[in-house]
């Protein structure tokens, strides 16, 4: 039978919608429920963005052939990571899930280690604290409780409220619109709130939880849904890189002054398919990806830039009264460096000995994996043997 599928409660969708700032046609429209932050390098807004897609590309392109066994692309979101990523502040802590790889490349991890993860050659690559970045999550809204957890020791530690701004941190977790129907982000918004913990939530509602559009997951908005758990709840529109940073600069600062927990909703789509493994022509109506792609995070910011006559002074930008074509070849020549990277990058990457993932797992081995690390030891061994002997026998 067909799945009935909840209807929204009364009055939920918001009549002035979610908060744009940059229109899909590039016009700036200030919006008096978000301040527009005085300081901001639009040309480097755009850069990262472009180079963040053509790393998407090339990561893609690797999986067709057969270099990474998954990926999952960002395609469609990259003014909500790009947006949200300028927002941190050098201390702040982020808790990504499996794709968040603007954010990644804000950060300022190579975007090689990330490739290692879906080709099977590491269990996460990087270490979380250089570049205050988390390992990448698998388990859907699990990096929800893991912020909140990271949230209370920021409390304990006495670096919140304190009136130091090179001091006070605050945390920023991803997640997507599925894992709002987790039991863990349920559990994470509720012990944020009671303790009033420096946790913002960032969910990318791409519209698809896999093969569940949001419409059969929630009767109320993303953004709605802080109510429920007493802390603010803002909804932007995700494919506005200004509203996105706005927004979660806002909520950063809030909560690094100990004002709490805040939950953002950038409303945006996933224009690829969930991963490579995935066909969403199977459940989505082409028409409706169509109608997003016209709606690009990146061409909305090209508009802008090469629109004639000044731009707004927005501090790091001010008057530049259109971007030259100088400026998109020097992007077009980063991103053609960055896929050779890359390539060359990705085949490097060591194939793991096959004792790390169990002298990994656990601080000290316990009996019971060290005997499986033996018995899987001497399985390779044997089978090794057997094929040494057999090309032997054929020479």
């Amino acid at each position: 039978m067909p799945r009935k599928q909840a209807k929204p409660t009364a009055g939920a969708e918001p009549a002035d919608g979610p908060i744009q700032l940059l229109s899909p046609e590039g016009v700036l429209e200030p919006d008096s429920r978000l301040e527009l932050p005085s300081a901001i390098d639009l040309l480097a807004l755009y850069r990262d963005m472009a180079l963040v897609r053509r790393l998407d590309t090339e990561a893609i392109a690797l999986q067709r052939q057969g270099e990474l066994g998954l990926w999952p692309s960002l395609r469609g979101q990259e003014a909500a990571q790009v947006g949200a990523a300028y927002a941190l502040a050098e201390q702040d802590m982020v808790f990504p899930t499996y794709r968040e790889h603007g954010v990644a490349w804000c950060r300022g991890l190579d975007p090689v280690s990330l490739l290692g993860l879906f080709r099977g050659s590491t269990l996460g690559g990087w270490n979380p604290y250089e570049r205050r970045f988390g390992l990448y999550t698998l388990v859907i809204g699990a990096q929800t409780l893991h912020a909140v957890g990271y949230g209370m020791g920021l409390v304990r530690d006495d670096v919140v409220g304190s009136g130091d701004d090179s001091r006070d941190t605050a945390v920023l977790v991803f997640l997507g619109d599925g894992a709002l129907s987790e039991g863990e982000t349920n559990e994470a918004f509720l012990w944020a709130a009671a303790q009033n913990l420096p946790v913002v939530f960032f969910c990318q509602n791409n519209q698809w939880a896999i093969s569940a559009p949001y419409s059969v997951q929630s009767r109320v908005p993303v953004a709605q849904r802080a109510d429920g758990f007493g802390f603010p709840g803002v909804s932007v529109d995700g494919n506005d890189v200004l509203a996105c940073l706005a927004a979660t600069r806002e909520a950063l600062t809030r909560a690094r002054s100990g004002g709490g927990p805040t939950l953002i909703e950038a409303v945006t789509y996933r224009i690829n398919a969930h991963t490579t493994a995935d066909d969403a022509t199977r459940y989505r109506p082409s028409a409706e990806t169509d109608e997003w792609v016209a709606k690009d995070p990146l061409e909305r910011l090209r508009l802008h830039l090469t629109a004639s006559g000044d731009l707004v002074d927005l501090g790091g930008v001010g008057d530049v009264g259109g971007v030259g074509q100088e400026y998109f070849a020097d992007i077009e020549r980063r991103e053609q460096e960055l896929a050779e990277h890359l390539r060359a990058g990705c085949r490097a990457l060591p194939t793991p000995d096959h004792a790390s993932s169990f002298e990994n797992t656990y601080a000290d081995m316990p009996a019971e994996l060290k005997r499986q690390l033996a018995e899987h030891s001497e399985y390779l061994a044997a089978g090794f043997l057997a094929a040494g002997q057999e090309i032997g026998a054929t020479r």
